[in-house]
């Protein structure tokens, strides 16, 4: 898989059902009408792009967890 989500990214997902691409993003487009910061805007956008880009095969092998780090981006698969 070529995408590859930031932690940020990720952590913003693992709040939604993370079951199924397809409800994943149903779930977090439905969301972005209620984010007050753009900044999570961002984030939840580049998401849904990196998301709605990869196959349902791909984002079943996705280790979808929160991460807690030193608060630098990085990379997670």
């Amino acid at each position: 898989m070529n995408e590859l989500f930031t932690v940020e990214e990720a952590n913003l997902m693992c709040i939604f059902n993370t079951s199924g691409r397809e409800r994943l993003m149903t779930e977090l487009t439905a969301a972005i009408g209620g984010f007050d910061e753009s900044e999570l805007i961002e984030i939840a956008k580049t998401a849904l792009a990196k998301l709605s880009e990869m196959s349902n095969e791909d984002f079943a092998a996705l280790d979808l967890y929160p991460e807690y780090g030193d608060g630098e981006e990085t990379e997670v698969v």
